[in-house]
């Protein structure tokens, strides 16, 4: 399967040609040149897909294969940093994932992004971003996932700021730059810790589950914890960073500045659930090794998922919903990897429960994955025609916008995990998974669920239902390139939930066959129904005034809420007023009047000393010669003297 590298090849041509050449390239011709290649790189990953999940494993097990790997730099004898390929279920499973919504990005970007200026530079960076992802799924060791880590970095500030003369754009770029950036020192650290203890980056040999591998790390604390526990936590907090976990979580709001597009490509469906990809590809080291920071993980999820939906409840600006929806959600996947087991193999090959949250994990990023890049590309199609991102500017516009309507309302039942769509499997299963670890966990997973139901039929009915806003021009339907990958990614979201998911991805490899807990099942989907009822009633056949009556009902809470409990009014006392004022600029005086001081202080003496000295260099050879006589004679004088 050498072929697999060409899925790498393919996006990063885009990049380089688009980059270098762009500007020659008039019209579209630069959008037609991307689509194209990204269109070769999803049939590739769908060829890929198609032939390692079809060939049978040793045992029903399925196999890990590393069909490319180059050494590239050796420190010992074991710990080395390669370059390769590694495709396993998840890592091919990402591979579909990020071909798919790309590809989609890519056609719908024809229409959305039709006249904006640098147009090329925007598909050039598009290269960029999936070259990185794809890179980063595939790596065969974590310093080589590390490298394409920061690509995806890269990617994400050029694509944020991509609208650079607006000074938001420019802020919110930065924001998540430094942010991510900030959380990446950790997840270094923690590298470096995991690697010098077990003596290698390889994935393999991580995950083996080889106590030898950890044993020099074993005894050795600090702080009280244990060094190999203080390792993963590290990296699990440049995970955080990726998937914006509280309270690293502030960079991605406001990475809504960028096109609608990037929202959807990167802030929903792909780099977001890099860190959950993270900790799927080392949980056999979290489970067997670090078992506390793993249920660490599961609580701090769940905490972000709590937070990001009751956020969203409130935000009017409906990029900024789905920002804290897609926060939430990933909070989804991550609890279900906190809470799981590692599954064993029973009779008939069949996998134990053990591993029921990994497996939901994998299922709700993969799920979630389309029918969120499907609500931004939505609200796409609605701002394009609307030129407004808040909901007083929007409302009955299901007459006027009857494909973008439908396929939203496909995307808000599926994350509210109504049946048959796939969101309700996925989140099912996760739902059970919390209430087999944890009961008081599942009841507050559901009620986050229900949450979501709220906000994102609140969403919908403010948009499509209910008294329309005026404009002074005519509303219309998007353009067919824009609406065509609505309705595949819709259509995918229909059928997805019906994948018999755990036969491919599981936490051992071999088969899950998946049993829906029917109990949790139908509690969930009737809270869900009681949520979307409360919605309706709101927003869609109450008066207007009931919604303002309601916020007065919470009053401080909703106030809270509405300024996103202040976390970033928290990052800017503690930046400004704390590191700035009384860290930075002491240390910037110091730096000033001291180290300055000091060095200006030398430059003067050797200067005055030079002045003092200079009539000693007159360029007349008597003068000189007359100084070594000089010299000579007192020389003489000490030696006879002596």
């Amino acid at each position: 399967m050498e072929y697999t590298l060409f899925i790498l090849i393919l996006p990063l041509i885009g990049f380089l040609s688009l980059g270098l050449l762009g500007t020659r390239l008039k019209g579209k011709t630069a959008g037609y040149v991307g689509t194209a290649l990204l269109a070769a790189t999803a049939i590739l990953a769908y060829i890929t897909a198609w032939q390692y999940f079809s060939t049978p494993g040793v045992d029903g097990i399925r196999p890990t294969l590393i069909p490319l790997n180059w050494e590239w730099m050796r420190f010992t004898e074991h710990l080395h940093i390669d370059l390769g390929i590694l495709l396993d279920p998840i890592s091919v499973m990402m591979l579909v994932v990020i071909s798919t919504v790309s590809l989609m990005v890519h056609i719908y970007s024809l229409g959305y992004m039709e006249g904006e200026k640098g147009f090329q530079r925007y598909y050039a960076f598009l290269g960029l971003f999936t070259f990185s992802m794809c890179g980063l799924v595939v790596a065969t060791n974590i310093f080589q996932m590390y490298i394409f880590w920061e690509l995806v970095g890269v990617s994400s500030y050029l694509l944020i700021g991509f609208y650079y003369t607006k000074p938001e754009a420019v802020a919110a770029s930065k924001k998540a730059f430094i942010v991510t950036r900030f959380a990446d020192m950790f997840f270094l650290i923690g590298i470096l810790l995991l690697s010098y203890f077990t003596k290698t980056f390889d994935f393999g040999l991580l995950c083996s589950g080889e106590e030898n591998l950890f044993a020099s790390a074993a005894g050795k604390t600090f702080m009280g914890g244990a060094v190999l526990s203080w390792a993963m936590a590290l990296i699990f907090i440049g995970a955080a960073g990726k998937s914006a976990m509280f309270p690293l979580h502030i960079w991605l709001p406001d990475a809504m500045e960028g096109p609608t597009p990037v929202s959807a490509l990167i802030h929903a469906a792909t780099m977001v659930v890099a860190g959950v990809y993270l900790v799927a590809r080392l949980f056999p080291v979290y489970y067997f090794f670090t078992p506390e920071v793993l249920h660490g993980i599961a609580y701090v999820a769940a905490f972000t998922a709590l937070y990001a939906a009751i956020v969203a409840c409130v935000q009017t600006d409906i990029k900024r919903v789905l920002a804290f929806s897609t926060i939430s959600q990933i909070g989804f996947m991550l609890v279900a990897l906190g809470v799981s087991g590692m599954g064993t193999v029973e009779a008939n090959g069949l996998e134990s429960h053990e591993g029921l949250g990994y497996m939901a994990s994998m299922f709700h990023l993969f799920t979630h994955a389309m029918f969120k890049a499907l609500l931004f590309m939505g609200a796409g199609a609605i701002i394009h025609t609307v030129h407004s991102n808040e909901m007083s500017r929007m409302g009955g516009l299901r007459k006027q916008m009857p494909i973008t309507h439908i396929t939203f309302l496909v995307a808000c039942l599926a994350i509210a995990g109504i049946p048959p769509f796939s969101g309700f499997f996925s989140k099912d299963e996760i739902l059970t998974a919390t209430f087999m670890f944890k009961p008081w966990l599942g009841v507050t997973m559901t009620f986050i669920a229900a949450l979501t139901a709220f906000y994102m039929f609140r969403l919908y009915y403010n948009i499509f239902w209910g008294k329309p806003a005026q404009h002074d021009h005519p509303l219309h339907e998007a353009p067919s390139s824009m609406t065509s990958p609505l309705v595949f990614l819709a259509l995918v979201t229909v059928v997805a939930g019906f994948i018999p998911f755990g036969k491919f991805v599981s936490s051992t490899g071999a088969a899950y066959i998946i049993h829906l807990d029917w109990k949790v099942a139908l509690t969930s989907v009737i809270i869900a129904l009681v949520s979307i009822f409360i919605a309706w009633k709101l927003y869609c056949k109450g008066s207007s005034k009931v919604p303002d009556k309601v916020a007065g009902f919470f009053g401080p809470l909703y106030t809270a809420a509405k300024h996103r409990f202040y976390i970033d009014e928290v990052y800017q006392f503690i930046t400004h007023k704390i590191i700035f004022r009384c860290i930075s600029q002491p240390l910037a005086w110091f730096d000033r009047h001291v180290i300055d001081g000091i060095l200006n202080g030398i430059a003067w003496i050797t200067c005055r000393g030079s002045l003092a000295f200079r009539w000693m260099q007159t360029g007349q050879l008597q003068s000189y010669a007359l100084l070594l006589l000089c010299g000579c004679l007192l020389l003489l004088c000490i030696g006879l003297f002596r």
